[in-house]
């Protein structure tokens, strides 16, 4: 099969072709971004559901007739289309998700975060990163080869992939529906814009609460404090051993391996985790195989008094929420237990522990030898002019586990239009418009080269 970056006329057509379509690309990605669609518990549906169809419109706009809503038991609607593939060619599903994270406080954005603005070559909003821009990319690619699309496409665009999704046990219960050769899977993303890279591995996540109790109710701090142990105090010194001097996770036996590919530079990562001067690293070995081989801990979340309201008592219970990051490949349980088995056994004075609202999700390697994984990279660098990087990903995407289950053999895809600079989830998040046109032409060669 002659690669796509051996048919330069071809790729020359469609890098003009898409760069005509930008304008409208970016306006439709706009409308979308306007839409609050935060799926998590307590904030409305009305958006969600506006956001799913606003997706089944475009999709149809962009040459998929036939997409529609799939009722997902138990949760919000997922967006799917397809079209058959030719006899003998193979079938490539394509993944984003139309849900966003909560916006946060809106002053801590330069500009409203429902509102899409330009700044800088790159457009602010929440959802113009995660993952809106991977619902572009996709419908793009597929327009771009309009009338000439020699593959079969499957599209499935996600409603709640970023809070407990429903999706898994859909996909189980009805695997031929997503039955491919090759899932691309735009949610992912680059270092630095125009620097490619696909990532070949994720880290998994386990998350609990712990909590800690040592009165049965508040008590004058000035009557009993200093025989009495508050809840607080207690909880404190527990999450202090989390880590040892060097700042590596403490607790015993969890996995962990070296990072065998390229190195992150240190001045990248101070620079995109918005690191103040003088503040340390933590942890030793490289920062790709901290980031992205290695496990990590972190305290998310806090249950106790405000300074604000705080009072001269005793506290008689305070929890945290603690996120670790596990190795790809770790047995979530087998690494929660070393968790568990951990805090409690640093505990002091007998304080009573409970460990509970516990969250297990596995990390995915992906299988670099396959035919569609080498069209990728060709694809790849024909669309941005440089050599393509192999990177990990320290965050987690559960579902590339359960397709993995439900489609035996099927290879992967993880890339994206997001950068290190883009500040998903946070404030200000944003996406540059030059790579969101990169990607959409690499996954059109991509798509074009395995119907050749």
């Amino acid at each position: 099969m002659n690669s796509i970056g051996d048919e330069l006329p071809v790729a020359e057509k469609l890098r003009t072709s898409i760069r005509e379509m930008m304008p409208g690309i970016i306006a439709d990605l706009g409308d979308l971004i306007r839409i609050p669609s935060v799926a998590f518990p307590g904030f409305p549906p009305g958006p969600v559901l506006g956001m799913a169809r606003a997706t089944e419109d475009l999709l149809k706009r962009y040459g998929l007739p036939d997409a529609r809503l799939i009722t997902i038991p138990g949760g919000y609607p997922a967006v799917f289309a397809e079209v058959q593939a030719p006899p003998g060619a193979p079938t490539v599903t394509l993944y984003a998700h139309y849900d966003v994270q909560p916006a946060g406080d809106p002053l801590g954005w330069k500009s409203d975060p429902f509102t899409p603005v330009v700044r800088d070559g790159r457009l602010y909003g929440r959802g113009s990163s995660d993952n809106k821009a991977g619902i572009l990319v996709n419908a793009a690619a597929i327009l771009a080869l309009s009338g000439d699309l020699r593959v079969g496409v499957k599209l499935i665009i996600e409603g709640e992939e970023e809070t407990d999704s429903h999706l898994d046990s859909f996909v189980l219960a009805n695997p031929d529906l997503f039955r491919c050769d090759l899932f691309v899977v735009a949610d992912m993303g680059n270092l630095t814009p125009g620097s490619p890279a696909i990532t070949t591995s994720l880290r998994g996540v386990c998350a609990c609460t712990v909590r800690v109790r040592t009165l049965d109710h508040p008590v004058h701090s000035g009557a009993f404090g200093g025989p009495s142990p508050d809840a607080l105090i207690a909880l404190v010194r527990i999450l202090a051993t989390l880590h040892d001097a060097a700042g590596d996770p403490a607790v015993p036996g969890l996995k962990g391996s070296q990072w065998r590919g390229e190195e992150f530079p240190e001045d990248l990562f101070r620079d995109t985790a918005g690191m103040l001067d003088g503040v340390d690293l933590i942890g030793t070995g490289t920062i790709a195989s901290r980031l992205w081989t290695g496990p990590s801990v972190n305290v998310i979340g806090l249950d106790a008094p405000g300074t604000a309201t705080a009072a001269n008592i005793l506290i008689p219970q305070a929890a945290a929420r603690i996120s670790m990051r596990i190795a790809p490949g770790a047995d979530p349980a087998a690494e929660m237990k070393k968790l568990a088995d951990h805090l409690l056994a640093v505990a002091p004075w007998h304080v009573k522990v409970e460990i509970g609202e516990i969250r297990l999700f596995p990390g995915f390697e992906c299988k670099t030898g396959g035919t569609g994984y080498k069209l990728a990279r060709m694809a790849m660098e024909t669309a941005f002019g440089k050599p393509v990087h192999e990177i990990g990903g320290g965050g987690s995407i559960p579902l590339v586990n359960t397709l993995a289950k439900a489609v035996p053999g099927a290879e992967f895809i993880l890339w994206g239009c997001a950068d290190l600079y883009s500040n998903a989830h946070g404030t200000d998040e944003s996406v540059e418009i030059g790579e969101i046109e990169r990607m959409i032409l690499a996954e059109a060669l991509l798509l074009a080269s395995l119907g050749s």
